[in-house]
């Protein structure tokens, strides 16, 4: 189903990420986390490609897995990063033979977070590129359901690639321009970056969804991972004392990070939100807490 039929049916809309598993012992933790986020009905599913394209194999296999054994829509990722135009076609062909009715284009990182990265070395530069030639392959009438649904990312902080936030906006609106039929946020602690990202987004025209991203913290050391992966996640003041008085007791900085999380997500929900998109780690405990503390079926 395209997700502009999925959006439509359940408005907001409730989502997960996962990332492939690269041991068969982590494997099957992430097909467990999934069975017990399957109840909790999503609209879809996002998987991850990793930096260059790095588990490019591991993404399709979770894909697959995924369309066959259960019921969740996959919306699987798809970078830039060193790609030909023959490859990208490629891996759309097998997406469509699979079903898959959705992608999140992305421009993506460099292997080992190369500074100084050749972006000669594949046939897209941008985000921008990708979606276009997406679209292009929808328009060739290839795609069995009739093509793919197409998101694209979107930064309330900022990208941390493009600090003129006005060039930051254009470089969305081409994205959308280009095709795109939603934007998923990156992760986010403070609401308020939200609020203005999408009313800027509305002011230059950008009238799709716009999905937030949310990311509880769950641990002390992925907080510091988190800002690491997102690039400088700010962290308002108000989560940092609740979390200071947690004194580093790891039961209590879980509990602050989801009740902070769901305090969030009542947030949006009460401002007309189009959707939550639950970065999970591949875990299912938090995500099913703040499911409970909004009062939503679990």
């Amino acid at each position: 189903m395209h997700i502009l039929e999925i959006l439509k049916q359940q408005t907001p809309s409730f989502s997960f990420e996962f990332f492939p598993a690269r041991t068969q012992a982590s494997a099957e933790e992430l097909y467990q986390t999934i069975e017990e986020l399957e109840s909790l009905n999503p609209s879809f599913v996002s998987i991850t490609y990793g930096a260059g394209g790095g588990t490019r194999e591991l993404t399709h296999q979770l894909v697959a897995r995924i369309r066959s054994n259960t019921t969740i829509p996959p919306v699987p990722h798809l970078t830039c990063v060193g790609h030909t135009r023959e490859e990208v076609e490629e891996i759309l062909c097998k997406y469509a033979d699979l079903g898959v009715s959705n992608l999140l284009a992305l421009r993506g990182d460099p292997p080992g977070q190369a500074a100084e990265y050749d972006w000669s070395r594949g046939d897209f530069r941008h985000a921008s590129d990708l979606v276009k030639f997406i679209r292009e392959f929808n328009e060739s009438g290839r795609h069995p359901l009739g093509g793919f649904g197409i998101g694209v990312a979107g930064f309330p902080e900022g990208h941390p690639a493009t600090p003129n936030r006005l060039k930051e906006m254009d470089y969305l609106k081409a994205k959308v321009d280009a095709g795109a039929n939603y934007i998923c946020t990156q992760l986010f602690f403070d609401n308020h970056d939200f609020f203005d990202f999408r009313d800027r987004c509305h002011l230059m025209g950008m009238d799709v969804p716009i999905i937030a991203g949310i990311m509880p913290v769950t641990s002390l050391a992925s907080m510091k991972r988190m800002a690491e992966l997102a690039a400088g996640a700010r962290y308002p003041a108000k989560l940092m004392r609740a979390l200071q008085r947690a004194n580093e007791q790891a039961d209590a900085v879980e509990r602050v990070g989801v009740q902070y999380a769901s305090q969030q997500c009542a947030e949006l929900l009460d401002s007309g939100v189009d959707g939550l998109h639950f970065y999970t780690l591949n875990k299912s405990k938090a995500t099913r807490e703040i499911y409970q503390n909004l009062g939503l079926r679990v």
